[in-house]
């Protein structure tokens, strides 16, 4: 089949590779002059299974009305006279009892394990480079309350596969001594420590990956931008779309692959299709390192403040000097498609990182980013069909993109070639045997 794949981020080109690897002919359309160039241009970096426990959890409620009207809050809810942003926020509520979270966290868990062991293989077949790092994320906490209450999460993480491991403070500056000068402080209670988790440039790793598709005939239609998916005899019958010359264009495929993110509700809505979907806006500041002695190794999580730190090192090459720099990302703001860079959350990130690690970065040179995360109220991503029989999804992946993206695009693969996706987990349009546990593989 020839198989129309829209967006070129993560998912889109992940989707892309392993369609092409099914026999399929691919074409990828993307408004933006290459891949990642929007939400997965500079995210936090992490291929985190132990991130599983959703935003809605029991404890959430509460804390947004803590955080209400602090411009600086982890997650800030910015209401607006917008229904799709209200009748999201209810479904969040409805997300936050203990049953579906730990239903939503098998579900991350599953996904993000098979995603993970997705990404290694992929990684030794192709030779990719990425800035990757395969130390482990390290979870720390600077509130006792906060680390008392990860121990559950924890505990049915490890049941599910993931070896999520609680930590004495004392341990935790062991496995990262960049967290002595906090502790030393009484300000860390305690960690958690998932040696399997890993780190890396996700832009790096999808342009690098978009290169292979390319040189196995796969077919980039930059700086194309979206405008409607028509329909006829009740399927997509194509794409309508303009070049960067403001052409119209009129792409037909067998089969069609929505990857586009935030803006996928959007294209879809029109044909009745009505996605749990809404933007939350992320931050990013990437720092050089100013002094190596100072900063962290292992990748790590802030769960207090919502913010992930990893260190991004580009090797030295001929003639070319090495890189190394701090990626810190996080904090969410609902505020519907706004994407105008907020300069007091991006300085509260400036600030946490001076905080824990004072003269690591180099923050005079700090480059501040922000993006449109495709969150679904239970941080389970919509892959699958579509009530449109060659119409197919691949969005709503959240903060876990990059953990959830070369599973999701296998997956997504397999399900347009007619084959039963290998993971058990809660894919959108089919018809599902009973569960016979969390994140078991089925037959191929």
């Amino acid at each position: 089949m020839h198989v129309l794949v829209l967006g070129a981020g993560l998912l889109g080109v992940s989707t892309a590779h392993f369609l092409q690897q099914q026999g399929h002919t691919v074409t990828v359309v993307d408004r933006q002059a290459a891949a990642a160039a929007e939400t997965s241009f500079a995210n936090g970096g992490q291929i985190s299974v132990s991130h599983a426990e959703p935003w809605a959890n029991p404890g959430a409620p509460i804390k947004l009305l803590q955080w209400l009207g602090r411009e600086d809050a982890p997650l800030l809810f910015r209401l607006r006279a917008d229904m799709r942003q209200w009748l999201w926020g209810l479904q969040f509520l409805r997300e936050c009892t203990p049953a579906r979270t730990r239903h939503n966290i098998r579900q991350i868990v599953a996904l993000g394990t098979y995603s993970r062991n997705t990404l290694q293989q992929l990684r030794g077949e192709l030779g990719l480079q990425y800035d990757q790092r395969a130390q482990g994320i390290l979870h720390f906490y600077t509130d006792a309350r906060e680390f008392d209450a990860a121990h559950a999460p924890a505990a049915l993480m490890r049941d599910l596969g993931c070896d999520r491991r609680v930590v004495s403070a004392e341990d935790a500056v062991r496995l990262e001594p960049a967290l002595a000068h906090i502790h030393a402080r009484s300000q860390l209670a305690g960690a958690t420590f998932t040696a399997e988790d890993e780190s890396g440039d996700a832009r790096q790793f999808t342009q690098a990956l978009a290169a292979r598709c390319a040189d196995n005939g796969v077919r980039f239609l930059f700086n194309h931008g979206i405008t409607a998916l028509r329909t006829a005899g009740g399927a997509i019958d194509h794409v309508e779309a303009t070049d960067d010359q403001g052409r119209f264009q009129r792409l037909k495929a067998d089969a069609y692959v929505v990857a586009m993110g935030a803006f996928s509700p959007l294209l879809l809505q029109p044909l009745g299709i009505r996605l749990p979907i809404y933007p939350a806006k992320g931050y990013s500041v990437t720092m050089p390192v100013a002094d190596a002695s100072k900063a962290h190794q292992v990748s790590l999580t802030d769960d207090g403040h919502k913010l992930v730190f990893s260190r991004l090192t580009t090797p030295a090459a001929p003639g070319v000097p090495g890189v190394d720099r701090l990626r810190i990302a996080g904090t969410a703001e609902l505020n519907g498609y706004n994407r105008d860079l907020n300069a007091v959350r991006c300085q509260a990130i400036v600030r946490r990182v001076e905080d824990l690690f004072p003269g690591a970065g180099d923050t005079s040179r700090a480059e501040l980013w922000t993006g449109l995360r495709p969150t679904t109220p239970s941080n389970l991503p919509v892959i699958g069909r579509s009530k449109l029989p060659n119409l197919f999804l691949n969005t709503g992946h959240g903060t876990l993109g990059w953990t959830h993206a070369c599973g999701s695009g296998k997956s997504i693969a397999r399900i347009v070639s007619g084959l039963a996706p290998e993971l058990d987990f809660a894919f959108a349009g089919l018809n599902r045997p009973p569960q016979v546990g969390a994140g078991a593989l089925r037959p191929a």
